[in-house]
């Protein structure tokens, strides 16, 4: 069902950014895979603390990316990303909060991988203004860096809060979709962005529905209507009343936001192909309860809504789950926060995404991972499993606040074709943060052999809380 919002689309051509950084070496490859910034075909952990210190500047916020290999995320191979870094546009400074969102794509079309960094706290025009940082992949890893072009500075705050990438507009080009608050919600910046060209345009939405103070917080993207072209999710909240609001846009309509797809409303999101049919499916967080918000459940929830050729598929219902669900792990108390985190990734290699959700609140905030099963006939129960820090092989001990599961992901970090589970924890050890890393096998992830580490082990300074893993590879 169709959703009009009325809105205004304004369009910009800016003066391009002046840059010193060289042109990267011709490299004969097709596109890399997102978060693959050295090319060597498996996926690297890109983990933000947007509350780090850095140089005495609180809440500047770092990166680590810890680089894949054939046994999984290698922290002896990782780049810690602050924007003190040499090469990197502006300085450290506090509550710039660099790392708050992460995207991935080959911009540039060189066979490696590149990262977008948003910083909603930078100060620019005017206060938290926010910026993104374009981090270039290569065969060693990530070096060099750009600003993202801003068209509408004055129109918004807080650029960078939200991020996603891709072909979003259907022309050939990578594009990045950008969230913010303020007039401007959701920007569009233009393909094809390299470390030296100009700008291709973009274009900005503002309409009187979606929350100006809020936002467009949070974004992901993936192929739908399995036309090849991916649509973008969109989370916010709705001006009227605050209420939480999801919706599936087409970036190619130059005035996207005159055209949105109602979702079940949540904070978060995954695309990825559940039911292998060609069309990506959209899983659907919301860790709220039903007196923070109407949409909410208890103990939370997350919806998956089947893909079809016109966005949703309007034949086959939606599938709510919570942890009173059949076969779901647990059961449904007030504070779980199931559904604070979500992925999609084939863990068994049978050609089917399969569904993590993180439950952060899960026994007074220890917080736990839930992983069910994609198949033919869409998700099921059957065979889904639980961890957390108390389960075996899995390091360390859940304990109260560490929010185990705040953020999730599920990609193939071995290159093995089957999508390890990452968890992060942005609570553990009174808010330093950890991340948790579980390889898959056959059957699906298996703690024997798990790893952990927290900022220390990747450069970043524990001074503060950091959050490590406040955001996660998407």
């Amino acid at each position: 069902m169709h959703t009009r919002i009325t809105a205004a689309v304004l369009a910009a051509a800016l003066t391009p950014l002046a840059l010193t950084l060289s042109a990267p070496a011709a490299h004969a490859a097709t596109a890399a895979a997102p978060y693959d910034f050295n090319g060597d075909g498996r996926t690297d952990l890109a983990i933000g603390a947007p509350g780090a210190t850095v140089a005495g500047q609180a809440r500047a916020g770092a990166v680590s990316v810890v680089y894949g290999s054939a046994s999984g995320p290698k922290t002896a191979t990782r780049t810690l990303l602050t924007q003190n870094t040499a090469g990197m546009p502006g300085a450290a400074e506090a509550d710039d909060a660099f790392g708050t969102a992460l995207a991935s794509a080959d911009l540039n079309t060189d066979g490696y991988a590149d990262l977008l960094v948003g910083t909603p706290g930078e100060d620019g025009s005017d206060t938290n203004d926010g910026t993104v940082t374009v981090v270039w992949g290569s065969a060693s890893g990530l070096s060099g860096a750009r600003s993202l072009f801003s068209f509408f500075s004055t129109d918004y705050d807080r650029y960078g809060q939200a991020l996603a990438a891709g072909d979003l507009d259907d022309d050939g080009d990578v594009d990045v979709a950008v969230g913010s608050t303020g007039p401007v919600t959701l920007s569009l910046v233009n393909g094809p962005i390299t470390r030296t060209s100009a700008s291709n345009g973009g274009s900005g939405s503002r309409n009187d529905w979606w929350s100006s103070s809020y936002g467009v917080k949070y974004l992901s993207s993936g192929d739908v209507t399995g036309d090849g072209h991916p649509r973008v999710v969109l989370h916010g909240r709705t001006a009227h009343n605050g209420d939480a609001a999801t919706a599936l846009a087409d970036m190619e309509i130059s005035n996207y936001t005159d055209w949105l797809r109602n979702l079940p409303a949540g904070y978060v999101s995954a695309v990825g192909d559940i039911d292998g049919d060609g069309h990506a499916d959209i899983a659907v967080g919301n860790d709220r309860e039903t007196s923070a918000d109407p949409a909410g459940a208890k103990g939370g929830k997350v919806t998956v809504v089947y893909g079809g050729p016109d966005g949703r598929d309007p034949d086959r219902a939606p599938l709510v789950l919570t942890q009173d669900t059949a076969g779901v792990p647990g059961a449904a108390e007030t504070g779980d926060r199931f559904g604070s985190g979500v992925s999609l990734g084939d863990v068994d290699g049978d050609g089917y995404a399969d569904l993590a959700v993180g439950a952060a609140g899960e026994n007074a905030a220890a917080g736990a991972v839930t992983v069910l099963r994609g198949s033919a006939s869409g998700l099921t129960t059957k065979g889904a499993t639980s961890y957390s820090q108390n389960t075996a092989g899995v390091p360390g001990g859940s304990e109260k606040g560490d929010r185990f599961g705040e953020r999730v992901t599920l990609t193939d970090h071995t290159g093995d074709g089957r999508a390890d589970l990452s968890v992060s924890a942005p609570g553990e050890n009174a808010g330093d943060g950890a991340v948790w890393c579980l390889r898959s096998t056959a059957t699906g992830p298996t703690a024997a052999g798990a790893t952990t580490f927290g900022p220390t082990t990747t450069g970043i300074s524990t001074t503060g809380t950091p959050g490590y893993g406040t955001a996660l590879t998407s």
